[in-house]
Parts: C-alpha cells; structure tokens; sequence
C-alpha cells in the first residue's frame, strides 16, 4: 500500500506526518533535521512511500541527500503550499506536515525542479560577487557624503580613478582623512575581491561548452551566461522554448474576469538574478552592439513603437528564448536570414 508523508523542515527538528491512500493519518512526530535520522524514520512504514517537502534554505541538501538514499522526495512550491494550507484555522508544524502530505496524496501540486549543488555553486559565485559589488557601491556613495559635507566634490570618477581622486582630496584634511581613509581601505579591498570573483567566473565559462556556444548572442557576456546556465541547468526541463520567458518572469500578468481582461507589468517570478543580467544584456545590445542582425532590428522597431524601457524588457524575455533554443539546438547564433535559411 502507498503512503504518503509530509515534511515541515526546521534547522534542529522536522516535524513529520504520514496518512494513507484514504488520508487518514498513520503516525505523526518528529525528527532531527538529519538525512539518516529521517530516512530511518520515514523506512519504519513502508518502502512505497512519497515524501513530500517544501521549498526553503534547507530543501536542496535534505532533498537530493533523501533521494540519494533511495526515498521517492517530491519538492512543493512553498507559495502554493501555502495557498493549499490557508484554510486551516490553527498554523502549527504538526497541521502543516499534514498538509503537505495530503498534497502529495492528492495531487494537487507541481513539482518543483531540485538544481544540483554545481548549479547552486555557481549561483553562490555570482551572488557572492554581486553582493560585493553592491557594498562597494554603498560604500563609495557613503565616502562621497561625508566629503561634501566638508566641501569636498569627489565628482565623475570611477574605480582607481575614484581612489586617486579621494587621496587627493584628503592630502590638506588630516581630521576628515582619519574618517575617509579606512572605509577608502575597505573599498580597495572589496574591489580586489571582486577582480579575483571576475576571474573566477571567466574560467568557469571558458571550461563550459554551453557557455562559449551561448555568448555567440549579442549582448551577452560571461556573467549573463553563467547565471542564465546555473538556473535552466537542463535545457530539456522546458518542452518549448518560449516557456522560459514565463519561467523567468519576463511575461506580463494577466487578469481576466467575464468582460474584463487585461494584461499588466511582467510577473517578476523566478530567478531575480538572471532577470536583471538579461536585462542588461538587451541595454547593451540595443546601445553598444553596432553589427547589424534580425533580433537588432525587431528592437529597435520595437523601441520607436513603445519606448525604450519596454522594447527592453520585451528584447530581454526574446534573448532567454533564443538562449534556450540555442542550447537546445548547439547551433551558435544566426546573424543574418540568410544563414538561417541554410
């Protein structure tokens, strides 16, 4: 006989539950957060059993270390956990696995795709360096205010340039040196721990086929390819190209009620990161790609039809499609009609 078990996963315990085909509850408890605590656990009743866990911090090692030890793991969106578990009058760990265990048995959820710990690897990689970028960025704009106060305009500068011209500044202002110069330290350093991120994520896509075929696309660069790589991981998890774009919240809204029926700003669901990178990717491709292609020339037609902020947003949903396609295909980009057409 099937079972069905539902996980609510904490740092130290998990709080599990397990009912039957007819969803009455067999046995509830806990255990420690541990694979081999809650493989022994979950074994105890039966080895036809589907576990079900939502989607958290903890949900990428719990889930593929189960799988590993041989258990039937299926990941729950936890936005549609939630939805499915609003009804319930009382919100403990006990009422929650047992909810997600009713999901499970009654079908009613998607699975949600588990990346394995390379992709994550990478996605630590760029997350690393965009939060250092963004430090650097705080930190400069905070080193520009404490000079103005003091009259002091560091102005247009940028990188070593900026550091240059804050040490200039401060050669004739010992008192305000004393402030400015350990955070311009600070600074350096972040910037060189950037330069060191930038190089790791160049050799990750010289080593990676996927990578050097992808960026024959105008406009993309080593960070885009990398981020866009470590979140589709499988090109064949999607059946149809253009369903990336919804996968990535690059497609707009919809509301539709009897006679209404509208479409809005895109959804901004999915990976943020790789979001922005593509959107980047569209700027440039659009201001700074100067050879000419198809894809060139829908945008711009697209920019003198409905501006430049959406003709970007709709170019940067098309490059995730043609990605996917690339990747799919292994043919590298097509620049002009003519070469599609061989």
């Amino acid at each position: 006989m099937t079972h069905y078990a539902g996980l609510d996963v904490s740092q130290k315990e998990t709080t599990i539950c397990i009912v039957d085909e007819q969803g009455r509850r067999l046995w509830r408890g806990t255990a420690p957060t541990d694979p081999e605590a809650l493989t022994e656990v979950l074994r105890r009743h039966g080895h036809d059993l589907h576990v079900g866990v939502e989607t958290g911090p903890l949900m990428p090692w719990l889930v593929h270390e189960l799988r590993r030890r041989g258990l039937e793991v299926i990941c729950l969106d936890a936005r549609h956990a939630k939805a499915a578990l609003a009804m319930q009058l009382n919100k403990t760990d006990r009422n929650d696995a047992e909810g997600l265990a009713q999901i499970v048995r009654t079908g009613w959820y998607r699975s949600v795709h588990v990346k394995s710990f390379e992709a994550h690897r990478l996605r630590a990689l760029l997350g690393a360096r965009r939060q250092l970028v963004g430090m650097t960025t705080q930190l400069s704009n905070h080193i520009r205010g404490i000079l103005k106060v003091f009259g002091l305009v560091v102005g247009m500068a940028h990188g070593r340039s900026f550091s240059e011209r804050v040490e200039t500044l401060l050669a004739d202002q010992p008192a305000v040196a004393g402030i400015v110069r350990p955070m311009l330290q600070v600074w350096r350093e972040l910037k060189d721990q950037i330069a060191r991120f930038d190089k790791a994520v160049r050799q990750e896509v010289r080593q990676r086929a996927e990578c050097r075929l992808l960026m024959s696309v105008p406009g993309v660069g080593a960070l885009s390819v990398l981020a866009y790589v470590s979140a589709i991981e499988h090109p064949e998890r999607f059946r149809q190209s253009r369903n990336v774009g919804a996968h990535l919240g690059l497609t707009p809204r919809r509301y539709q009620s009897g006679e209404i029926d509208r479409s809005g700003r895109i959804s901004k669901c999915g990976d943020e990161l790789v979001r922005s990178y593509l959107f980047e990717a569209a700027g440039v491709l659009l201001t700074r790609v100067q050879r000419w292609s198809p894809l060139k020339a829908w945008a711009v037609r697209l920019v003198q039809r409905s501006g430049f902020n959406k003709a970007r947003v709709a170019l940067a949903r098309k490059l995730a499609v043609i990605l996917h396609a690339i990747w799919r295909t292994g043919e590298p980009f097509r620049w002009t009609n003519v070469e599609a057409a061989a």
